[in-house]
């Protein structure tokens, strides 16, 4: 009611001065859709101050309303503020403000008379555009400006021309009554097409686009990468684990688990899984040293995402026992974890394909891993299994039709076996070696293909972006 009041005072003052053409502003975005007719007034309080103003409305022949933001409308806020600050008595009666117009410019009483000379205004602007050349005695703050000043004008042979963005086509194309909201590049050629023209207007088309509020809220997402794709290489076999968890899934299994926790090995691929009800703290500690720790190795390092359940005091106390350092992976993009992201996908497709009911997934998933193991990543060039222990899995099938690999081990004793055995360990350096250079030379081709498809982004202090907040919605289908 407050905008309202003051609104009223501010066209009755007008109206008393004979006032005929008035252009009014303000920062209540209320008032002023209200008043130009766009919002409806639904609250009785304010029915009443609208009837007023519409009458006092019809003493001018022409009224404009105009939002401003509070940052533009800072002189208003300002006055109202020291308003605010001045305590007035009744008694007493305000001085009135004496102000004195000038006839002329104001900036015509700075020129003394020794400044003058025979170069027109823009002198200074010529030289710094034709020769990068500075007026003497020009401080730094004036070299500034003149920069500043500068970047509106461009030098064609000795005439020197401002540089003019016809802002009124520009948004009656972009935004008018006949504007869809174009990208730079059409608009340039719908304006044209218009029969107008200017040096700069392509780019002044994608500048403008740029700031449109609207098309920044309704334009299509960036999906593309603003940086080149850095890899992560594990130097040899449970050197370096992942961890992360799938779900909730729905609905549960037949035995109440919602959750399958994921560990992964960087190098050879191999994952180790386990499903849960819940996945507490206390169930990731002692995961981890049962089926990591002692049934491999101490890695060196641990990664992981920002989840609570994954990061903890009892995991700390972990990793600080056994010497483990733990990263986590970037919150805001999963990808920084690709190959924890790759081994969740293919476990959940194949448990998916496995299952026979919803429910019995939990009794499907030490089959869906074996499964996933016996099978060659395109990373490595082999399996997991072979890369672990130098020899590939027995498939059920090959027991039951017996393959050539089976039926030449059953001709061979024990002493023989024995020494086919060792001969095939002490190979398995010379495999993980071909693994690591395949996977690199994998890695490489991966990178030439992901930085073709970068478009880098940056950002310096004092732009303006756009945060979109989306809320929370929750995917019963699970992770």
């Amino acid at each position: 009611m407050a905008e309202y009041e003051a609104c009223i005072i501010g066209l009755r003052a007008a109206a008393e001065r004979r006032i005929k053409v008035l252009e009014v502003y303000g920062d209540s975005a209320l008032v002023i859709y209200q008043l130009k007719g766009e919002w409806k007034t639904r609250n009785p309080k304010l029915i009443n101050y609208r009837r007023i103003v519409m009458g006092l409305i019809e003493e001018f022949d022409d009224i404009t309303f105009s939002y401003l933001s509070r940052e533009e409308n800072q002189m208003a806020d300002a006055l109202a503020t020291l308003a605010s600050m001045i305590r007035i008595s009744k008694q007493e009666d305000m001085k009135p403000i004496q102000m004195s117009i000038y006839e002329a410019s104001a900036h015509c009483y700075n020129v003394d008379e020794g400044e003058r000379d025979d170069h027109p205004w823009y002198q200074d602007i010529l030289l710094y555009v034709r020769n990068r050349e500075y007026p003497e005695q020009a401080t730094e703050n004036d070299k500034r400006t003149l920069r500043k000043l500068a970047c509106d004008y461009v030098l064609d042979d000795e005439i020197l021309y401002k540089r003019r963005k016809d802002q009124k086509i520009l948004e009656e194309v972009h935004e008018g009554v006949c504007g869809t909201h174009t990208n730079g590049f059409t608009m340039a050629r719908q304006i044209m097409s218009f029969g107008y023209y200017w040096s700069t207007m392509e780019g002044d088309c994608i500048n403008y686009t740029k700031t449109c509020h609207k098309c920044q809220i309704y334009g299509d997402k960036i999906h593309v990468s603003p940086s080149p794709l850095h890899v992560m290489t594990s130097p040899w076999p449970f050197f370096m684990w992942g961890m992360d968890v799938i779900g909730p899934i729905s609905p549960k299994a037949s035995n109440g688990h919602r959750f399958i926790f994921v560990v992964i090995d960087y190098f050879t691929k191999r994952a180790k899984v386990a499903s849960y009800s819940s996945v507490t703290k206390s169930a990731v500690s002692k995961f981890l040293k049962k089926e990591i720790i002692c049934r491999y190795e101490m890695p060196e390092r641990i990664i992981s995402d920002n989840a609570l359940n994954l990061n903890n005091s009892t995991i700390a106390e972990v990793c600080s026992q056994f010497k483990i350092r733990h990263h986590n992976s970037s919150p805001y993009r999963p990808k920084m974890n690709g190959v924890m992201e790759a081994a969740n996908k293919n476990i959940k497709k194949i448990v998916g394909k496995m299952a026979e009911t919803y429910k019995d997934w939990h009794k499907k998933l030490p089959f869906a891993l074996y499964a996933y193991r016996t099978s060659v990543r395109t990373s490595t060039d082999a399996t997991h299994f072979s890369l672990v222990y130098e020899m590939d899995a027995v498939l059920p099938i090959e027991v039951e039709i017996p393959s050539l690999r089976v039926l030449s081990e059953l001709k061979l004793d024990e002493a023989e076996w024995i020494q086919f055995r060792y001969d095939q360990l002490n190979l398995v350096e010379e495999k993980r070696l071909r693994a690591i250079c395949h996977g690199q030379m994998y890695q490489k081709r991966m990178m030439r293909a992901y930085d073709k498809k970068v478009r880098p982004r940056e950002f310096h202090e004092g732009d303006l972006v756009l945060k979109k907040i989306l809320p929370m919605q929750k995917d019963c289908r699970g992770k």
